[in-house]
């Protein structure tokens, strides 16, 4: 395909052919490229206007083309966002101002929560999602000790402790208040082995009505599985792609994480075998099921050739890898396509555990292959082996035979 002639003037004049070559490496089609090009044409020229250069280019400035764009007539590409690719070549060439560093805490209580989510990310390796959640927490309690916004840890005691639980807990869930006292006691534990406080307050948090494998485990039935998976359409590289990601959750039990984190180098072909980075930093190895690697292979010969190395890429340019929230909502589109109620993706690795159960597995080996830490955890999908339950169960005194 012929690539069209773009004039453009302006501080963006010199650097034409390698934003084409930028955008084709990012996996953008010929036209999406001749359209961002003549935007570039047009922000350019709107800089030569305003008598300014690449070095000006901050958001107060975007925000000022994009007005001028609009009372121009334009009716395409009228917000900062259709500019996005243009501005990640210019940053990435640096020819476009540095986003200045974030300014330091202004508080003693900023500088408090930030070294508490440095030690969870790094000390205890939690993912990012979690640690803001248990930053939030540690925020909430400082907030409630701290009267005038200065940070008094010393009147931090048991009371004060209980009091928040109480206050946080109202009108909330069994599970997230779970989660609010599990954040809690690690804050609390941080602050007293840096010394911050001298006493162990965990033992103040109280303790809530809620009892271990009390639940059952929601699980799909195998003909619901099937017509999630099978929703895809395989004849595109979408649903090659869709496909492989629903294997991968259905039959090996991964995590929408774990999916998201695959890359190339951790799929060993000769053996037959994946490398999974689970929580915590944790690496385990997998055999490779022949019917999920056949998908892998399939979706991996179709996908467009880019650098990245994560196996799975959005469709759309730019290419760059997929994120949890994306691998969960393949799992919700499939569920539409199947007309099925829409369910997260950990529901699938629920019902994986449930058909190795129903298909003779042991739960010992149910827990090696989900990658339990503790066998206490898999010993809930007992709760839904019927047929061995039924076996357990006594006669009932005095009913019919």
């Amino acid at each position: 395909m012929h690539f069209p002639t773009i004039r453009i003037s302006g501080p963006l004049a010199d650097h034409v052919a390698e934003i084409r070559s930028y955008l084709l490496r990012q996996g953008y089609t010929m036209l999406s490229c001749r359209n961002l090009l003549r935007l570039a044409s047009h922000l350019s020229r709107w800089l030569q206007q305003q008598g300014l250069g690449l070095r000006d280019l901050f958001d107060e400035q975007i925000d000022s083309f994009f007005r001028a764009r609009r009372a121009e007539g334009y009716t395409h590409f009228l917000s900062p966002r259709s500019l996005a690719a243009i501005r990640r070549y210019l940053a990435e060439a640096g020819l476009t101002p540095e986003i200045p560093a974030a300014a330091p805490p202004q508080t003693p209580l900023e500088q408090l929560l930030i070294d508490y989510e440095g030690s969870l990310l790094h000390d205890r390796e939690l993912s990012p999602r979690v640690a803001q959640i248990y930053r939030s927490v540690a925020r909430q309690l400082l907030v409630k000790t701290s009267a005038s916004g200065q940070l008094d840890l010393c009147r931090l005691d048991g009371a004060t402790v209980k009091g928040y639980v109480l206050e946080s807990s109202r009108g909330s869930s069994l599970e997230r208040t779970r989660a609010t006292l599990t954040g809690l006691r690690s804050f609390l534990r941080f602050l007293h082995l840096r010394g911050d406080i001298a006493t162990d307050l965990r033992g103040a948090v109280p303790k809530i009505a809620g009892w271990r494998m009390a639940s059952l485990p929601k699980y799909l039935a195998a003909e619901q599985v099937k017509a999630i998976v099978e929703s895809c359409d395989r004849r595109c590289t979408l649903g090659r792609r869709d496909y492989a990601v629903l294997l991968l959750l259905a039959r090996l039990g991964l995590r929408a994480k774990e999916v998201a984190a695959l890359s190339l180098e951790d799929v060993d072909w000769s053996e037959g075998i994946l490398l999974i980075r689970g929580k915590a930093g944790r690496k385990d190895r997998m055999p490779l099921l022949a019917e999920v690697g056949s998908a892998l292979a399939s979706y991996l010969r179709r996908r467009r050739k880019t650098s990245c190395r994560s196996v799975f890429l959005r469709h759309r340019a730019p290419h760059t890898p997929l994120e949890c929230g994306a691998i969960i909502a393949i799992v919700r589109s499939a569920c539409k396509r199947a007309q099925l109620p829409p369910v997260g993706a950990h529901r699938l690795r629920h019902s994986a555990a449930t058909t190795m159960l129903r298909r003779g597995a042991t739960l010992e080996e149910i827990s090696q292959v989900l990658r339990h830490r503790h066998h206490a955890t898999t010993a809930i999908y007992a709760k839904v082996d019927h047929t061995r339950l039924r076996e357990l169960a006594q006669r009932w005194p005095g009913a019919l035979a």
